[in-house]
């Protein structure tokens, strides 16, 4: 199937917002400048997007969730072994570590950002809050079937626990501007997962 012209004005608006979103946080970012990466009308930006909510609220879903979904939540889900999926994907940290450092995280810039000022912007972000932490839930509970992880481990809240470090680590390595500090925090994070494990 040929994709659509309006389908690709679209799907680059909602790169250019992305990108724009992520170096400037969604209530300084500026539509002249997504306009202005895209080549594009305002008219073709309100034709898809009539409001700045509505752009914003868009990235989350559909630029947000879904790399989230490629890069973590779909193969914690598929994995066959795990815990040594979930100690891979953060292994593998170190290959953004210059973009989280500089920027973040997008999603968690976006909660710290918009969640205590928008409720429909904190409940799309706890969308994707709750399919990372379900994600993570069902590899520990797949571990625990597979007797890899301690029958005592409350699989709920280690989940919470994993998600909100990981979110915490590029936090911290943001506001220090440190790629050694992201990597010290995902060591540490890595240490606490294999404590989990069966003797």
């Amino acid at each position: 199937m040929q994709t659509k012209q309006p389908d690709i004005t679209r799907d680059k608006v909602l790169e250019a917002a992305f990108c724009e979103i992520h170096r400037r946080g969604f209530q300084a970012a500026s539509i002249a400048n997504i306009l202005a990466s895209t080549g594009l009308t305002k008219g073709a930006l309100y034709h898809h997007f009539p409001t700045k909510q509505a752009l914003g609220l868009a990235v989350v879903d559909e630029v947000i969730y879904r790399r989230l979904d490629e890069r973590f939540f779909t193969p914690l889900r598929q994995s066959q072994q795990p815990l040594e999926t979930l100690l891979s994907i953060l292994d593998n940290i170190a290959e953004r570590a210059n973009e989280l450092v500089t920027l973040g995280c997008p999603l968690n810039n976006l909660i710290q950002e918009m969640s205590p000022l928008d409720p429909a912007f904190k409940e799309r972000l706890g969308i994707v809050l709750h399919a990372w932490r379900d994600a993570v839930e069902g590899a520990l509970q797949r571990a625990q079937e597979q007797q890899i992880l301690r029958a005592d481990v409350d699989c709920a809240a280690a989940a919470l626990f994993i998600v909100s470090a990981w979110e915490g680590c590029i936090g911290i390595a943001k506001n220090l501007q440190s790629a050694d500090a992201l990597a010290l925090c995902s060591r540490q994070l890595q240490a606490y997962i294999r404590s989990l494990r069966t003797a």
